[in-house]
């Protein structure tokens, strides 16, 4: 030590228990400052620069990046603060990476234990999925399929519905749910792919707003039909159902209007679009119904309640 107090670099490094080359390095970048030079070169460190080192290896021991220590360090006094903030950031990249890793080990999971004639097939899927997956190509299909005047309120509703969230702890069987769900959502998709939700069409919705609420109301009122497994039939979620499809249009409900309606959804539906509110439902294992079940079933009841006013004909008593 020299006679001021100043440890040479390497006092300093025997005393904090690391290499020279270490405290060079952090010297270099900047973390330890040198208190001085001696007359042929050698850096000098003063006696606060060994609890700096301490500091130092405490927080890399916590595989904080080594800018990150630099940032806690350049705090002085708001140390508490910048060392809580620098430990949430680091907490969030390892729970990243954790949701990395739990999704890879899912997925060689899926290969390894699916049919030797499937592997290829299961490997393409989940091989155009990122670790941790992206929610961005589901969004970006939901927001190409919905009218463009509807409001930004109304979008983030539904795609909070619509787009489910990555487990961060998933089975093999969500893994393949997600990756075809991508699959579905990335797949080729024109403007006039009958995938686009019926009464989307700006042509025929002039108030997408009035139909997207009323059809929130109407399917919440749907959820505990579903829940308890009733068979689809009319009631206040049905006319609830139609009437925001009528308000939308800027008609009335009524039994032509309701003969209608049942036509352009039939048209419109599609097995992909079914098959994709199936598979989000498996993703996010959540026992409730997801939208599209609720609106396949206030099809069905739309389906069965024109059928039933259909066979009831003109001369029969229960007509009148």
């Amino acid at each position: 030590m020299f006679s001021d107090g100043a440890l040479s670099i390497g006092e300093l490094a025997e005393r904090a228990g690391v290499t020279v080359k270490t405290v060079r390095f952090y010297s270099d970048r900047g973390l330890l400052p040198e208190a001085s030079r001696s007359s042929g070169g050698h850096r000098r460190y003063g006696p606060e620069a060994l609890e700096r080192l301490r500091l130092i290896r405490s927080l890399r021991t916590l595989d904080l990046p080594v800018p990150e220590v630099g940032r806690v360090l350049d705090h002085g006094e708001g140390l508490p603060d910048a060392l809580e903030k620098a430990i949430d950031g680091q907490l969030s990249r390892l729970g990243s990476q954790l949701t990395a890793l739990r999704w890879r080990e899912a997925a060689l999971q899926l290969v390894r234990e699916c049919p030797a004639e499937e592997r290829a097939e299961r490997l393409r899927l989940v091989g155009a999925v990122s670790a941790p997956p992206s929610t961005a190509p589901m969004a970006r299909f939901w927001r190409g399929a919905l009218p463009v005047r509807l409001s930004p309120r109304l979008v983030s509703s539904i795609l909070e519905y619509a787009v489910p969230q990555p487990p961060t702890d998933p089975t093999p069987a969500q893994v393949l749910s997600f990756a075809q769900l991508h699959a579905i959502a990335t797949a080729p998709c024109p403007s006039t792919d009958p995938r686009r939700p019926a009464g989307n069409r700006t042509d025929v919705v002039h108030r997408p707003d009035v139909l997207y609420d009323g059809l929130f109301d109407a399917y919440v009122l749907a959820a505990p039909h579903l829940k308890a497994n009733r068979t689809p039939a009319r009631g206040q979620a049905l006319d609830c159902f139609v009437a925001a499809h009528a308000e939308s249009r800027g008609l009335r409900d009524g039994p032509v209007f309701r003969r209608r309606l049942s036509g352009l959804l039939a048209q419109a539906a599609d097995p992909l679009v079914e098959r994709y509110w199936e598979l989000t439902g498996e993703v996010s294992g959540s026992p409730d119904p997801t939208l599209g079940a609720a609106h396949e079933w206030l099809r069905s009841a739309l389906h069965a309640d024109v059928a039933a006013a259909a066979a009831v004909e003109p001369g029969d008593p229960m007509s009148r």
